[in-house]
């Protein structure tokens, strides 16, 4: 049975690693470290375009488990279905839930408080004072509740808000209140504030932000987005934009990276950070301690965690 175990990081950095697999690097190089039909345990590079993460897996005959070091699968599902049966995808819940809430709530202040404004008011020497809107007593909607989601609400708590309500895929009770499904929003839409989306991109979530969703958000709302760029109708969006009824803040883009010349770029209302919700001194220690635990579980031929699916199933 193989044993090679791909990683983006030296096996050296990693404390904790078994020490049974045969650990190659490879973050994404044009030559690959060994020959692909012995890898067994695959975790894709980071940070990397769909074409570099899918590259060696129609090779990977042996693979029995993708690790990815993202929240979001979608980079690497259109290869899933050249791999055998039983292959488990992992991805990488917990390592991004501090920075990425993080940058949430940056989005979200930021963009209330007129911080790019004053920015632009400082390199051109210029005291834009001024009230602005504060985040306490407003009401948030937060659209895809796993455990991203769930960390933004846990750094919303102390801002005195009116009102959090949750949305996901299906309804289910936590601590904090009920999570209601997609289907509500229609509802939910004309009382929020602020609406942030932290959901993973599906087929369903694919354009779920659309001219019928935009047209439901309040007047003066907010749009913050962490999920994925392509789960909002960017031609939508702009059309709402620049008639100056709602603002965003994007972390994401579609398309991603926005090139030079798009409109987006000047949009009135909006602030644009480049996708920069997981890459933080957070990353690193997160990332290996999942891979030390992932891979003391396949060794140990034990469930693994974080389980997406299993391709044949």
């Amino acid at each position: 049975m193989t044993s090679d175990v791909w990683l983006p990081f030296h096996a050296d950095e990693i404390e904790g690693l078994p020490e049974d697999p045969a650990y190659r690097f490879w973050d994404g190089d044009q030559d690959f470290p060994a020959d692909p039909a012995e890898c067994a345990f695959y975790v894709v590079p980071y940070m990397k375009p769909p074409a570099v993460s899918q590259r060696p897996l129609s090779a990977m005959t042996s693979v029995r488990v993708v690790q990815t070091l993202s929240a979001g699968v979608d980079h690497v599902l259109p290869s899933l279905k050249s791999l055998r049966p039983g292959v488990v995808l992992c991805n990488a819940r917990g390592v991004h839930e501090a920075s990425t809430a993080e940058l949430t709530l940056t989005l979200i202040l930021a963009s209330l408080r007129g911080v790019p404004d004053f920015v632009r008011g400082q390199d051109a020497e210029e005291w834009r004072s001024g009230f602005r809107p504060s985040l306490a007593d407003k009401s948030v909607l937060i659209v895809g509740y796993g455990s991203i989601g769930s960390a933004i609400e846990d750094r919303l708590a102390p801002f005195e808000l009116a009102r959090v309500a949750r949305v996901a895929r299906s309804a289910r009770t936590t601590e904090r209140g009920p999570v209601r499904p997609l289907t509500e929003l229609p509802s939910l839409l004309p009382e929020s504030d602020v609406v942030v989306l932290s959901t993973p991109l599906t087929e369903s979530t694919r354009g779920l932000v659309n001219a019928d969703f935009l047209s439901r958000m309040k007047d003066g709302a907010l749009l913050v987005n962490v999920a994925r760029g392509p789960v909002v109708d960017t031609k939508a969006l702009l059309a709402e934009l620049e008639s100056g009824r709602i603002t965003a803040a994007l972390d994401v883009t579609d398309p991603e990276p926005l090139p030079p010349g798009h409109p987006l770029w000047h949009a009135p209302g909006v602030l644009i950070s480049p996708h920069v919700g997981g890459p933080t001194s957070a990353f690193w220690p997160r990332a290996k301690r999942l891979l030390a635990q992932q891979l003391t579980l396949f060794v140990n031929r034990e469930p693994l965690r974080n389980v997406v699916l299993t391709t044949g199933t």
